[in-house]
């Protein structure tokens, strides 16, 4: 089935503390971006790739990834107001002929080609799936006044990652939904499961890390300093 994949690359690296969108913030000298898409280039998605991007900063992409990936056909799209937004905008303006679709944060250089070709091929066989990591730490729900309310079995407590990964039908779906019903998910699999299609748990790593704060920026480099693959 013919595959592409979506970035949602629109965000600013506030919590960062830096002035420029979070895909540009360099890890060790590359550009988060750079990073994130080299595990999507080992398998010849890179160059197809549709990126949402924030306002202004087109230029600055472009260039980015006309050094990076010279004779691409790399589709930027405006990001919008929020994520779920930027990934709407960028859904329509996938190929026509595109069959499934992975939705990867920028933020997320840690992905590896394997587990990307896993959420691919469950994606194929039940039509959405999301990488995901089984909870190790107990989980506790809290109340609106800071008490405990609820632990649920841990057992059953995943932690969300990306890529998510869907049938390009299923999520423009679930897109249309959420615009029409004005709802605002976390993220895309959340969205396909209220239109009651059941979304296929793969697993992830720890290393999927998003990052999101100065301290992430550390661990990511400290990452990179270990050799650990993106790829």
């Amino acid at each position: 089935m013919n595959r592409q994949v979506v970035i949602p690359a629109g965000g600013m690296g506030k919590r960062l503390g830096e002035s420029l969108p979070k895909a540009l913030v360099p890890l060790c000298g590359e550009a988060l971006l750079l990073r994130t898409l080299s595990a999507f280039a080992t398998l010849g998605l890179a160059d197809t790739a549709v990126i949402a991007i924030p306002d202004g900063y087109r230029d600055a992409f472009e260039g980015l990834l006309a050094g990076a990936f010279p004779g691409n056909k790399i589709t930027l799209v405006d990001g919008g107001a929020e994520r779920q937004d930027s990934v709407r905008n960028a859904l329509a303006a996938l190929h026509e002929d595109t069959e499934l679709c992975a939705i990867h944060d920028a933020a997320r250089p840690f992905i590896t080609a394997e587990t990307i070709e896993v959420s691919f091929r469950a994606a194929e066989a039940h039509g959405a799936a999301t990488v995901a990591i089984p909870a190790i730490d107990t989980v506790l729900l809290g109340d609106a006044q800071g008490f405990l309310q609820e632990t649920p079995d841990r057992d059953a407590v995943w932690f969300c990652q990306t890529p998510q990964t869907f049938r390009v039908d299923i999520i423009r779906a679930a897109h249309d939904e959420a615009l029409a019903k004005e709802f605002q998910g976390t993220d895309d699999a959340t969205l396909v499961r209220r239109c009651g299609h059941a979304v296929k748990l793969v697993h992830g790593a720890p290393t999927n890390i998003k990052v999101t704060t100065p301290t992430d920026i550390t661990i990511a480099e400290a990452f990179i300093e270990k050799g650990f693959p993106c790829a």
